[in-house]
């Protein structure tokens, strides 16, 4: 009888055990990672602006190598970043590490603003991405870790939304300073000013966002391993990125999920991020003088936090594995959509909502929601941080590579194209992974 009443009973709402202290938690890493997608876009779309200024007019022949360069050094600095900041996290507590990046990044983000030459702004970038890297993952451990099994997908979600809040308020920002171009031609400086202002967002995390229980716990208890497949516990803490690397089961993990991570990482930022200086090209083709490519930013940024807030819904429904499918498989449709078969910025504005929904809405928030759930507490931000950080390490040369090919390929759109098919990876390695969807729930 007791069985029956139980089976009868509704199923309990995701947000049923929800509490005030889970939202601050979250509000603490989203508005982190609004910040750091701000940092993001902001930088690609003053790209232009920010090499015409800093460039010598020698080094201006070779502009699309440079800008590569910006931004893979960008990126190189927000990996190493990661991974050290990740590991730190693990040892040191989440709260802590996520304070320091914060301020620091915000820090190198105002310097930025005061670059007067092109070897200076990749030094400050490296830098910003060195303080920048380790934001994110200290922020998906605390929500990993806080909020109940049955509503952590979602909050991951949430979470990530931040990022495209982020990168909305970059474009929004830069459009109206087009529009009044209060410094001129360095204008674009205006943006890293403004990247500076996350600075007293740390008197926020200080007061009202706390440490994670659940690692305090796994510290205590001496509670070492890195999946479910080992029960190691006590004695001498094991350095945790060599724990990872150790079992055999957590480095088989590890290694699918960067390989996956590489794929969306690579992909933006070899593909995806020439989208403004593509739809330019196409403008200036057609002979349209007005601000589309602010216009392709704010669509491709909106389709992207749609697909941030549906995501945590869509991976738990789906499944994990079939959530990186579909994911991989709208990329690189919606890829080849663009750069091959758009031809007028009118079509670019139709598809650019689409492609952001996917290439960096759904392709950046599984790395929010699945890597936390295939590693253990005490070294789960060292892993979530590696699987993230370590595929910048590796994808940090794409956009250097692609800003080469350009003139070597005959342009953005074939560039684009052969980048894109990084994308098919995705398709296959999901389905040697496990499926975590409905785990302790």
């Amino acid at each position: 009888m007791e069985a029956t009443k139980e089976l009868a009973a509704p199923a309990r709402k995701w947000n049923a055990r929800l509490t005030s202290k889970h939202w601050k938690t979250l509000k603490g890493a989203f508005l982190g990672w609004i910040f750091d997608g701000y940092e993001a876009l902001a930088l690609v779309v003053v790209l232009s602006p920010l090499l015409k200024s800093l460039l010598t007019p020698e080094q201006a022949a070779s502009k699309p190598f440079y800008a590569g360069m910006v931004i893979g050094i960008t990126l190189l600095g927000w990996g190493v970043g990661g991974l050290v900041g990740g590991v730190l996290a693990d040892y040191v507590g989440r709260k802590t590490v996520m304070m320091w990046s914060v301020f620091l990044y915000a820090l190198f983000t105002g310097l930025t603003a005061f670059s007067d030459t092109i070897v200076t702004m990749c030094l400050l970038r490296f830098i910003t991405g060195l303080a920048m890297g380790s934001e994110w993952s200290t922020g998906i451990a605390l929500v990993a870790e806080t909020w109940p099994a049955e509503a952590r997908a979602k909050g991951a979600g949430f979470l990530q939304s931040g990022f495209g809040w982020g990168t909305l308020a970059a474009a929004l920002i830069w459009y109206l300073l087009q529009l009044s171009m209060p410094l001129g031609d360095d204008t674009w400086r205006v943006m890293f000013v403004v990247g500076a202002l996350p600075a007293f967002f740390v008197l926020y995390i200080r007061k009202d966002v706390g440490e994670s229980e659940e690692w305090i716990a796994a510290v205590k208890n001496q509670e070492w391993a890195a999946t479910e497949e080992s029960s190691e516990k006590g004695g001498k803490r094991p350095f945790t990125l060599k724990q990872v690397f150790t079992e055999r089961e957590a480095v088989r993990r590890i290694l699918l999920t960067s390989l996956l991570s590489v794929v969306s990482i690579a992909g933006w930022w070899a593909v995806s991020s020439w989208l403004t200086e593509y739809t330019r090209t196409i403008s200036a083709a057609q002979g349209i003088q007005s601000h589309w490519d602010s216009y392709v930013s704010l669509l491709y940024t909106t389709g992207a936090i749609i697909a941030y807030i549906v995501s945590g819904f869509m991976a738990d429904a789906m499944g994990r594995r079939w959530f990186l499918f579909v994911t991989f498989a709208g990329s690189l449709a919606t890829t080849f959509l663009i750069y091959s078969y758009a031809s007028t910025v009118t079509e670019i504005l139709v598809f650019s909502p689409i492609n952001g929904f996917f290439t960096l809405g759904c392709a950046f928030s599984w790395l929010a929601i699945y890597p936390s759930e295939l590693f253990n507490t005490s070294v789960r931000s060292t892993a979530v941080s590696f699987v993230f950080n370590s595929a910048r390490l590796v994808a940090w040369f794409f956009p250097i590579a692609a800003g080469a090919m350009i003139k070597t390929f005959g342009g953005i759109a074939p560039t684009a194209l052969a980048f894109g098919c990084v994308y098919a990876i995705g398709l296959v390695v999901p389905w040697f992974l496990p499926e975590t969807a409905g785990k302790d729930q």
